[in-house]
C-alpha cells in the first residue's frame, strides 16, 4: 500500500466532509447542500461504501476524500495529502533537502570509485593472479569481468583508503559507505584478498559489494554492512540489468549466488537476479512484483532447498497479503471481463542433484530454459513435498500434513480450485472431505471475529488503474486519452496522473511533472503491463480502452441513479406525502407541477434509468459480439 492509499484507508470520508457541511442520512448515502455552489435542494451525496462524493447539481463532479479537500481548501494535491496525513497520523516521507542528496551522492561516488579501483587491481595487479585463474575457471574472461565490474581487494591494510583519500574523499565518508573499518590499530580497508562483486541498486547506481574469499578463508562471503545506500534485504543482484527482460517476459528467476546470476546473463537469460546468499525478503518480493507476476525460485533438490521453497512461499504470502486482484481479460465479444487471481504466481525449479545454476547453465543452456519453463507451481510443490517427507502410514504424520496444508487450501480464492485441493488433501490424509470442511469453516469463523476497522474500507476500482496503464503503455491511444474527462476518475491519484499525462510526452516527463508522493503509484500502474492480455498488442489496446471507458461511464450513471433514488426516498419519508407515482400522475393530468413537487426529480431518475439501460444494451447486445 503506497502512502496515498494508507492515508485514505485511515480516514472516513463521512467524518472529513461532515466537518465542512452538515450531512443527513439518506439510505445508503449521506446528502447535503453542495458546498461548491448555491442551491436550495440537496444534490451533494457522500457514499461511505465507495468512500467517494459527488455533486449531481451544477458542479457535476465528484471524487475521493483528497479531491474534496483540494477543492474545498483550494489546495494542490501534495498540500491536501499532507493536511489529511496529519489528521490520519501518517508520516509522509519528507522531500530530501539538497544537502542530504549531496551526502548520499558522495557515498555512491565513493563506492563507484572503489569499484573501479578493485577492477583495476583484478586486471593489472600481480597479486590478483590467483583471482584471475579462479574466474577463468568459472568461465569469466576479461570482457565478462569488465562487463560486470568484477574486482580484487588487495591484502594491504589500507590500499583502498589511500587511493580514495587522494581523490578527495574523507575518512568519515568512507566509514559511512562501509568501505573502511575502525579498530584498535586505527582505520583500515574492510575487504582484503577477496574477489569483489559490485552491487548496484534498482536504478543502476553502485551501492556496495559482495566479497568472495580465495582458498579456505572464512567467512566465504562478506558483504557491505547496512549503510544509508546499502540495504541487503531490499536489493537483488543484477536487477538493474534484468528488470526490462523481467517486465517483457513477465517472469523473474531468483538464484542464490553472484556467479549463478552472471552465468545466466552471459548465456542470454537476462531475467535472472540473485538474492545474494540470504533468504528471500518481503521487500525483495515487493521489488520484483512491480515488473512481473511470476517468480521462479531456482533451488537445490535437497532438504535445504525444500526449506527455502517453504520459506519463500511464506515470504511471498506475507508480502502480498490482501493483494489478490481482479484482472481484466478480453472476452470473445471484444469486451473486458474480470477474473480473480493471486498477486504473485510463485514457482519452484529444482536443480539436478549436486549442481548449482552456474553449472547447469554452462553445461547446457537449453536444460536451464526447460528447468525454468517447467517450474512447479508452489502449491503443487508444497503438497508433493509434504507427502514425500512423511510416512503417511502413521496417523500422526497424516495429522501433521493436514495441519500444514489446510491453511494453504483455505487461502485459495477460487472455490473450484479450493475444492480440488481439499479433495487432494483428503486423499493424502486418508479422511473424508466432510471431516476437513469444519476446520476450514472454523478458521474462517475465527478470522471473522477479529475487531473490525472503524473506517469503512472501499474496494479499489481497478478499472481506473487498468485504463491509465493502457494509456501509459500504448502511445497510439493518446488522441483517445486526451478526450477522457478527469471527472470520470473517482480516485484523486489517478486523476492527477491523467492530468499530468495529458501534458507530458513520455514517462520521463511524467515522472518530473508529478509530486514524489505519486511516483510509487505510477510504478504500480506500469507494473500492470506485465499482466496485459497479449491480444491487446494487436490493436494497441484500443478495444480494451473503449470497453473500460464504457464501464466507467456506466459506473457514473449507476451512482447517479442510486443517489436520485435515495433522494426520492428521503424526500417521501420526510414529507409523508402521497405516493410518488400518484403525485406524478396528478401533476401530469393537471399539466403542471405544484410547488415542492417531486416530479422533476422523478423524471430525472427515469431519464437516468433509460440512459443506463441503453448503455447496458450497447455493452452486451449482439451488435458488439464482434
Amino acid at each position: 500500500m503506497d502512502v496515498v492509499e494508507e492515508v485514505k484507508a485511515r480516514l472516513d470520508i463521512v467524518d472529513v466532509v461532515g466537518e465542512y457541511v452538515p450531512l443527513q442520512k439518506a439510505g445508503r448515502y449521506y446528502r447535503a447542500l453542495c458546498p461548491f455552489h448555491s442551491e436550495r435542494t440537496p444534490s451533494f451525496y457522500v457514499s461511505p461504501e465507495r468512500q467517494s462524493w459527488h455533486c449531481f447539481g451544477a458542479c457535476g463532479t465528484g471524487g475521493d476524500v483528497i479531491s474534496f479537500v483540494m477543492r474545498k481548501e483550494g489546495l494542490e494535491f501534495r498540500d491536501a495529502l499532507r493536511l489529511l496525513a496529519q489528521r490520519a497520523g501518517v508520516a509522509l516521507p519528507e522531500r530530501q533537502e539538497r544537502k542530504e542528496d549531496d551526502r548520499l551522492q558522495r557515498l555512491r561516488s565513493a563506492t563507484e570509485a572503489a569499484a573501479e579501483f578493485y577492477h583495476r587491481q583484478l586486471v593489472q595487479s600481480g597479486e590478483a593472479a590467483t583471482a584471475r585463474r579462479y574466474l577463468e575457471g568459472r568461465g569469466m574472461d576479461a570482457e565478462a569481468c569488465r562487463r560486470f565490474l568484477l574486482g580484487y581487494s588487495p591484502q594491504a591494510r589500507d590500499a583502498l583508503r589511500r587511493h580514495l583519500l587522494s581523490l578527495g574523499f574523507r575518512d568519515a565518508e568512507l566509514l559511512e559507505a562501509g568501505l573502511l573499518l575502525e579498530g584498535e590499530g586505527g582505520l583500515r580497508d574492510r575487504f582484503h584478498g577477496r574477489i569483489m562483486f559490485t552491487i548496484w541498486d534498482e536504478r543502476g547506481r553502485p551501492v556496495g559489494f559482495g566479497a568472495r574469499a580465495l582458498g579456505d578463508s572464512h567467512p566465504k562471503y562478506l558483504n557491505t554492512p547496512q549503510t544509508p545506500i546499502f540495504d541487503k534485504g531490499g536489493l537483488l543482484y543484477l536487477l538493474d540489468r534484468a528488470r526490462e527482460e523481467i517486465r517483457r517476459s513477465g517472469c523473474a528467476v531468483i538464484v542464490e549466488g553472484y556467479m549463478d546470476a552472471i552465468a545466466a546473463h552471459q548465456n542470454g537469460y537476462t531475467n535472472v537476479v540473485a538474492s545474494m546468499g540470504t533468504a528471500l525478503t518481503e521487500r525483495q518480493v515487493q521489488l520484483l512484483k512491480r515488473y512481473a507476476r511470476r517468480i521462479v525460485l531456482a533451488l537445490d533438490a535437497d532438504a535445504a532447498g525444500a526449506a527455502a521453497a517453504v520459506r519463500g512461499h511464506e515470504v511471498v504470502s506475507a508480502a502480498t497479503a490482501g493483494e489478490g486482484e481482479t484482472v481484466p481479460v478480453l472476452s470473445w465479444r471484444g469486451m473486458v471481463r474480470y477474473q480473480e487471481r493471486a498477486a504473485v504466481d510463485l514457482r519452484v525449479a529444482l536443480l539436478p542433484q549436486g549442481k548449482d545454476p552456474d553449472e547447469v547453465i554452462r553445461a547446457s543452456p537449453a536444460d536451464w530454459r526447460e528447468l525454468v519453463d517447467n517450474a512447479e507451481p508452489i502449491l503443487e510443490f508444497r503438497f508433493r513435498h509434504a507427502a514425500e517427507s512423511r510416512d503417511l502410514r502413521d496417523p500422526r504424520a497424516r495429522s501433521e500434513l493436514a495441519q500444514e496444508l489446510l491453511p494453504l487450501v483455505e487461502a485459495i480464492a477460487d472455490p473450484v480450485v479450493r475444492a480440488h485441493y481439499l479433495q487432494r488433501l483428503a486423499r493424502l490424509a486418508q479422511v473424508r472431505e466432510e471431516d476437513l470442511r469444519p476446520f476450514l469453516r472454523r478458521r474462517r469463523t475465527g478470522e471473522g471475529t477479529a475487531e473490525a476497522s472503524p473506517v469503512p474500507q472501499a474496494r479499489r476500482d481497478q478499472r481506473e488503474d487498468w485504463l491509465l496503464a493502457l494509456l501509459l503503455r500504448y502511445s497510439p491511444l493518446r488522441s483517445a486519452g486526451m478526450a477522457i474527462p478527469e471527472e470520470l476518475f473517482w480516485d484523486s491519484a489517478n486523476r492527477q496522473v491523467l492530468r499530468a499525462w495529458k501534458s507530458c510526452r513520455d514517462l520521463a516527463e511524467l515522472h518530473q511533472a508529478l509530486p514524489e508522493e505519486l511516483h510509487q503509484h505510477v510504478e504500480s500502474l506500469i507494473s500492470l503491463w506485465t499482466r496485459f492480455d497479449p491480444s491487446w498488442d494487436n490493436d494497441y489496446g484500443e478495444k480494451a480502452l473503449q470497453s473500460l471507458l464504457r464501464r466507467l461511464e456506466e459506473r457514473q450513471l449507476r451512482a447517479e441513479k442510486m443517489a436520485r433514488a435515495a433522494a426520492l426516498a428521503a424526500q417521501e419519508e420526510a414529507t409523508g406525502s402521497m405516493p410518488l407515482l400518484e403525485e406524478a400522475l396528478r401533476s401530469l393530468t393537471e399539466g403542471r407541477a405544484t410547488e415542492g413537487s417531486r416530479l422533476p426529480l422523478l423524471l430525472e431518475d427515469l431519464e437516468l434509468g433509460l440512459r443506463l439501460h441503453r448503455r447496458s444494451a450497447r455493452t452486451t447486445g449482439p451488435e458488439n459480439t464482434g
